[in-house]
């Protein structure tokens, strides 16, 4: 999914001059090295950089700029969405972060909780 149909409020993860997102961008702002994006979304490192891997690293990265969206809205800031990814257990994952759930393939349970929370229920 391209950075376009995600929204205006995802566009600064955009790579330039692609309508793909950019893991480099995606890597800085949250604070962590390309080969720790890579083994977070599941992707070998080398197809982060590449451009023939441009669209599996865009579908592979979608839900973590998605779940970084949203936080940022509810958080008031990317900074703060950041380190609520990397830093904040989430209720009722045993002490796991957005960062662990997403390592697990389970971003869908972390987009889920912020919809939750953004509707007013707190779980």
């Amino acid at each position: 999914m391209s950075s376009v149909a995600l929204g205006t409020s995802t566009a600064r993860f955009g790579a330039e001059n692609t309508p793909f997102l950019s893991a480099r961008n995606v890597a800085e702002r949250l604070g962590v090295t390309l080969t720790e994006l890579a083994g977070m979304i599941g992707v070998a490192r080398n197809t982060l950089v590449a451009k023939t891997g441009a669209r599996k690293v865009d579908s592979a990265l979608s839900p973590v700029v998605r779940i970084l969206a949203m936080a940022s809205e509810m958080a008031g800031g990317e900074d703060r969405a950041a380190i609520w990814f990397k830093h904040q257990p989430i209720p009722g994952w045993a002490g796991k972060t957005a960062y662990d759930l997403v390592s697990e393939g389970k971003a869908d349970k972390v987009l889920a909780y912020l919809e939750a929370v953004r509707s007013g229920v707190y779980a």
